[in-house]
């Protein structure tokens, strides 16, 4: 994968190159970016870059055959760990070497994929993943071995944040004092969920959202006209995987948009009938059946929607970006209901319940729970009550 294949961020392809070009590369880096922005493709383009570029300054393309095996994601000098579960296919202990072939067929065909759909392909996604101890240990055999090029050996940790503790602390002095030539990246989400002590071996270098125009190029060059490219790309939102999902009708966010309307519809039937508490309990339970990490990409989904009502009510519609137009609902009607005076309790709430999920609590209780505590706070009566 080029620099070439990255979408956008100009400023950081730059930056990589130019610190690469003059010999200051970091031996452990951390890249920090929203989901789809393109940490993992960047992160492979600039590690092929420094494994087959000669630095002479007379050939930066590297040579053919080291550029082969990178295109295969097969060179023998990078080492790949990530979030990996229990598979009945799969012997233990789970770790990355067991899932080569999947992880080598997702790169190929969805490198801006997020954790979810990671987990889809592997056939884990009612499963929360981690990289484990077991993981480190095999970290610690892959980066004694000589390098098979003589240049750079590296490992690439995607999702770091989903590094356990155990882990953590095995891998702590191996990225402080690697062996010569060896370089760690480390991909996240959310940088703060990763040790401190880990955090500050690191360079941090962090992505912001893609822009609208390397998204709207990115599926114009996918066969959609500039038109239906720019509309996508205004709901993405900087997403590049989210811009792909809406593109090919894929996105979870379809259902995720069916599951709030109707948590929404219950909550107004349930104001002075008592009899709705069952319309709750039926939707809590459907919620439940599904997958830890399905429930907390629905709870984020639901986030951003509180986030983008509270936007439409106060007439900041230029920065709403999301649409929802399942079972005709009216998006601008139900905004009225989210302000001041319940918008911060109901994010607060919502990720209370991604906590408890995150923590294997019961999906049934968590779900009834919070669905009863929203019907609460959405009638809660705003300041001025003209809104």
């Amino acid at each position: 994968m080029l620099f070439n294949d990255v979408l956008g961020l100009t400023h950081i392809k730059n930056h990589l190159i130019s610190s690469a070009d003059a010999g200051r590369v970091p031996h452990a880096q951390l890249f920090v970016g929203p989901e789809g922005c393109g940490t993992l493709p960047m992160a492979i383009a600039y590690i092929q870059y420094l494994v087959c570029a000669n630095y002479n300054g007379e050939n930066k393309e590297g040579e053919q055959a080291c550029n082969l095996k990178f295109n295969n994601f097969s060179h023998p000098d990078l080492h790949f760990a990530f979030p990996v579960a229990g598979s009945d296919s799969k012997k233990r202990p789970f770790t990355s070497k067991n899932f080569m072939p999947e992880w080598r067929q997702f790169l190929q065909e969805q490198p801006y994929g997020n954790l979810y759909d990671w987990y889809s392909a592997i056939g884990i996604e009612k499963k929360q993943g981690q990289i484990s101890v077991h993981e480190a240990a095999e970290v610690l055999k892959k980066l004694f071995l000589k390098s098979y090029e003589g240049s750079y050996k590296v490992m690439l940790i995607w999702m770091a944040e989903k590094m356990n503790i155990s882990a953590s602390n095995k891998l702590l002095k191996l990225i402080e004092e690697p062996p010569e030539k060896t370089i760690f990246i480390l991909i996240a989400e959310d940088e703060e969920q990763i040790l401190q002590t880990i955090r500050s071996r690191c360079q941090i270098l962090t992505f912001p959202p893609l822009s609208e125009e390397s998204i709207t190029n990115g599926l114009i060059k996918r066969g959609l006209s500039r038109d239906e490219a720019l509309t996508i790309a205004h709901e993405a939102n900087g997403n590049f995987n989210k811009a792909l999902d809406l593109m090919n009708k894929d996105s979870e966010d379809l259902v995720f948009e069916k599951w709030f309307v109707q948590l929404v519809r219950n909550a107004f039937k349930a104001k002075g009938n008592k009899g709705a508490i069952l319309l709750l309990t039926e939707w809590s339970d459907k919620i439940s059946q599904t997958g830890r990490e399905t429930q907390k990409k629905f709870l984020f989904y639901c986030i951003k929607v509180i986030r983008q009502a509270m936007l439409i009510n106060y007439n900041v519609k230029d920065l709403a970006f999301m649409k929802i137009e399942a079972d005709n609902f009216h998006f601008d009607k139900f905004a009225r209901f989210i302000h001041e005076n319940n918008v911060l309790t109901i994010v607060k709430e919502l990720e209370d319940a991604i906590y408890h999920v995150e923590r294997n609590g019961n999906p049934k209780i968590i779900f009834t729970d919070l669905s009863i505590k929203l019907t609460r706070l959405i009638h809660k009566k705003a300041t001025n009550t003209s809104s």
